[in-house]
């Protein structure tokens, strides 16, 4: 792929892609080499009518400019670096997270209704505008409300607690109610589009990931189509949390294992599917006295640990 030295290649410069191909890329979201490269051929054909190996030779080019081999472990560290943290306003709570809920993966929650899930959403998207130095991104928040949790009236209520001008806090935050599993699937697909027209997005919750799913698919007929869609759309989550740095936090809703006769027979949804594409796990569950305990069930950095906290009317906090 010849190119003048300095010039930055664009679609037009790939092999294949001339100016009718690049607009269906652009009008699809594939606008950069970036999101070229880590797609599929199928994709790939199925957008610009290609044949499978004129689709594949587009995608090796873009993968070839943007040299995506094998990195070193220092290379890896140093782009750690620059991950976001965001502050669960509870130093146990972000002592769990190793400083806070983490960019470039998937951060899920699950437990039994009222567990605080929606609790932890609300007090991330406030959060997330903070300054870096208080535990914030300097962002906005995007909520995708499938089942009717989000409260402006909570979010006015953290925020003022923690003296932010509470009308810029709801500005920052873009909800958007998904009415089935389709809709919801669109919206987080979108997300996309709002990071391109310049919106500093830096936290994307999906409150919750498997409602709409678990009612459009009914049964153990349906099921192995439920869990295709289901991959599907933690890939597509996935993706733009990594190619974009952003948080991504979901909730998710449990069922009781009935031949558990020892122990806690309360478990997540989704079954392997979505564990295995989950970067953290974490299990909330009522405490003591008001309190909420939150159990670390899987993560690529810390072992499996415990901490409480409380909810209160200033936010999420730590036990006194």
């Amino acid at each position: 792929m010849a190119k003048e030295k300095g010039k930055e290649v664009t679609l037009e410069d790939l092999p294949g892609v001339g100016a009718a191909t690049a607009e269906k890329l652009k009008e699809a979201g594939y606008d950069s080499l970036l999101s070229i490269a880590v797609a599929s051929a199928a994709e790939m054909v199925e957008i610009t009518g290609l044949n499978d190996i004129a689709a594949r030779k587009l995608i090796k080019a873009a993968r070839d400019e943007l040299k995506m081999g094998f990195e070193s472990g220092v290379d890896l560290l140093k782009k750690r670096e620059n991950l976001i943290r965001i502050s669960t306003g509870s130093k146990a709570l972000d002592g769990l997270f190793a400083g806070g809920v983490e960019s470039s993966g998937i951060t899920e929650c699950y437990g039994q209704y009222g567990v605080g899930k929606s609790a932890l959403a609300h007090q991330l998207a406030v959060n997330v505008q903070l300054p870096r130095d208080k535990g914030g991104a300097e962002g906005i928040a995007v909520w995708i409300d499938s089942e009717a949790t989000f409260r402006p009236e909570r979010v006015k209520q953290i925020a003022e607690a923690q003296g932010m001008d509470s009308q810029q806090v709801l500005e920052n935050i873009k909800v958007a109610r998904a009415f089935n599993s389709d809709h919801q699937i669109l919206l987080a697909e979108k997300v996309t589009d709002l990071i391109k027209e310049g919106m500093q997005v830096k936290l994307v919750v999906v409150d919750s990931l498997m409602g709409h799913l678990r009612s459009d698919f009914i049964g153990r007929g349906q099921l192995a189509d439920r869990q295709q869609k289901l991959n599907k759309h933690i890939h597509s989550l996935l993706r733009l949390a990594t190619t974009y740095n952003v948080v991504v936090y979901v909730t998710n809703q449990v069922m009781t294992k009935p031949d558990t006769f020892f122990g806690d027979p309360t478990e997540p949804i989704g079954g392997n599917v979505l564990a295995h594409g989950m970067t953290t796990r974490v299990y909330l569950r009522k405490g003591k006295k008001g309190t909420r305990v939150a159990k670390m069930v899987d993560s690529p950095f810390i072992p499996e640990n415990e901490c409480v906290f409380i909810i209160s009317d200033k936010g999420i906090r730590d036990v006194e």
